[in-house]
């Protein structure tokens, strides 16, 4: 019966919310009375008014939007409220808001915490080369991704994965596991657990600096950073003592070249293939992207930049 449902508000904003919203909206045991996501921005050159992929997919469920521009300002007025369920807001929830409902707050975090607190966690598990990540579902409270574990579950991080791709993977887990997780917390079949402080990580949220490709480093540690960095920040950088411009690195071999003698961050052939020195052993590089202009092969991009070889990227 429809009062017997969990009356639920999901809060969240980008794309990795939307299973977890689409999971909790199509199940009967879930009663999605309201979301709250950010305001509407402008995207893109032209500057359009844009939506949140969350946004999308609550009008399209008939679910009502709210959009508040800081949650910490606005007054939640709903009774009997059962549940509110946190993926990926990207602002804090104040302590009135995580105390109002009967089960309280639930996350959906995209690491296996106590391990990588904060926003970027998938990029942090890639950049650093651990062999598995996953998602946590816990008991939200007043501190960084500090509350109670109800659920983990894990997966491997493959040699070609990218921020974007784990993203995705993530988003899925995350969903696939929320309801039935949910399911056995309501129903005290599940005690979350507390986390143990003394294994915590805290990674911070990235910005456009954060993509900069530092070449002193190993070159396996650069081709994971590089994977990390994709779609955002992206990973970037520049050729030394000669202009402003930004280029972005795409994609790299992930197998490394050694042996070379050639200067940190030289651009050089090996064989037909672009490489690049990096602190200990070489990259190659297979795509890349001025600028203000379209991504390209390392062999188109040598047709525009003929004297690109032999200079030094920093």
């Amino acid at each position: 019966m429809e009062k017997n449902k969990i009356r639920t508000i999901f809060i969240g904003t980008p794309d990795f919310s939307v299973p977890s919203l689409e999971s909790l909206s199509r199940d009967d045991y879930f009663q999605v009375i309201g979301v709250i996501t950010q305001p509407d921005k402008k995207v893109g050159r032209k500057q359009v008014l844009t939506p949140p992929p969350v946004k999308v997919e609550a009008v399209k469920n008939n679910i009502p939007v709210f959009q508040p521009e800081k949650i910490g300002n606005w007054k939640l007025e709903i009774g009997n409220l059962d549940l509110i369920v946190v993926v990926a807001y990207a602002q804090i929830i104040p302590e009135n808001i995580l105390n109002l409902p009967k089960y309280g707050c639930v996350n959906v975090h995209g690491s296996l915490l106590p391990r990588y607190r904060g926003a970027s966690c998938v990029q942090a598990a890639i950049a650093n080369g651990d062999r598995e990540t996953g998602i946590t579902i816990m008991k939200m409270d007043k501190g960084l991704d500090t509350g109670p574990i109800i659920f983990q579950d894990k997966i491997g991080i493959e040699d070609n994965d990218t921020g974007g791709s784990m993203f995705k993977k993530l988003s899925e887990l995350g969903a696939k596991a929320l309801v039935p997780a949910l399911k056995k917390y309501i129903n005290g079949e599940i005690i979350p657990e507390a986390q143990d402080n003394s294994k915590a990580s805290y990674v911070g949220m990235l910005k456009k600096e954060d993509g900069r490709i530092k070449w002193y480093e190993d070159a396996i540690a650069v081709e994971r950073f590089i994977r990390s960095r994709l779609p955002w920040p992206g990973a970037w950088t520049r050729i030394k003592n000669d202009g402003e411009k930004n280029i972005k690195i795409l994609e790299v071999l992930h197998e490394t070249l050694s042996g070379n003698k050639k200067n940190l961050g030289e651009i050089f052939f090996s064989g037909d293939d672009l490489a690049v020195q990096c602190g200990n052993g070489a990259l190659l590089v297979k795509k890349l992207q001025t600028e203000g202009k379209k991504a390209v092969t390392a062999e188109e991009f040598l047709r525009g930049y003929k004297d690109f070889v032999g200079k030094v990227l920093d």
